[in-house]
């Protein structure tokens, strides 16, 4: 099944998931007044717009590139996963005025089995689910597949911490630990969207490729025995593509088609290593002139660096 397909399953299974976990879950806060199942009903409603945004940014970010866009739609992925950390945040802030709310002004619960029951069945449907559209994102290179998936497995976890709050206050009756639990799940929610934020806006500015693919990059060039060195190293990337620009330094005595061959082949490998990846490499004739007055940057660089 083509790469596009898959995401869009993964997409699609997501959004119809949170649809129905949301309604289930909202229906159980209403009938049983607890706040922390209130605050997984908006966890999961949350999730709702998290998982269009997901389907949106898979569909239009798979888009080809064209005269206006040439480097294609990629990010748009990328932003679909940012708009998720700041939908996320606006809901942290809402439960933790709620939670602190019920702490002091108290709450009564009524007919736990049916919350007991709903959190039950969430917390097992949200691993399965989540572990699928996390596998899927990580294996495509979509950030907002992975985005997805991540907040699917914290739909696990709050939903565990919440069946088990609610079982202390059925067997015991301490209401307080209800709204404790849902100031907990706030903070622990607002953790991962701050990181999702950070990320998502590292790629919307251009941040260079992580130091074990820029390490990647180095060591295959190095390995070519033709190439004398190497500069201008460029790197970014836009939803799961990767873009590389590098000027690699050639023996001046060449002839254009073996410089050209070096390239390509250079450029294809770097593109199987780091797939999905766009490649360019820009030849430059060895200058000992240029070459030495490059030395003498690199060593004033690393003494500045002691």
């Amino acid at each position: 099944m083509p790469e596009v397909c898959v995401k869009r399953r993964a997409a699609i299974l997501s959004l119809g998931y949170n649809l129905v976990a949301a309604g289930v879950k909202l229906g159980a806060a209403l009938l049983t007044g607890s706040v922390s199942l209130l605050s997984e009903a908006l966890h999961s409603a949350t999730d709702v717009v998290a998982s269009f945004f997901a389907y949106l940014g898979v569909r239009m970010g798979a888009m080809p590139p064209d005269p206006q866009h040439p480097y294609g739609h990629g990010k748009i992925e990328t932003l679909a996963g940012f708009g998720e950390s700041v939908l996320l945040i606006l809901v942290v802030g809402y439960l933790m005025v709620e939670g602190v709310r019920r702490l002091i002004v108290g709450s009564e619960l009524e007919h736990l089995e049916w919350g007991l029951g709903v959190m039950a069945l969430s917390a097992l449907s949200s691993l399965i689910v989540g572990q699928y559209v996390w596998r899927t994102g990580k294996r495509t290179h979509s950030l907002a597949l992975m985005s997805n998936g991540q907040h699917l497995m914290i739909d696990f976890w709050t939903s565990l911490g919440v069946l088990i709050a609610l079982g202390v206050i059925y067997f015991t009756g301490w209401t307080a630990i209800d709204a404790m639990l849902a100031i907990g799940i706030a903070l622990w929610l607002f953790r991962g969207a701050w990181q999702l934020a950070v990320r998502a806006f590292h790629e919307l500015i251009d941040h260079c490729l992580p130091a074990h693919e820029l390490a990647q990059i180095d060591q295959i060039l190095r390995s070519e025995p033709s190439v004398l060195g190497y500069h201008d190293l460029r790197t970014r990337r836009s939803g799961a593509m990767r873009y590389i620009d590098v000027h690699i330094v050639l023996p001046e005595d060449w002839s254009l088609k073996q410089a050209h061959d070096v390239a390509d082949a250079l450029e294809a490998q770097i593109e199987r290593a780091l797939h999905p990846a766009r490649v360019t490499i820009h030849v430059d004739p060895y200058d000992p002139e240029r070459a030495s007055r490059r030395e003498a940057q690199n060593l004033y660089r690393e003494l500045l660096r002691e």
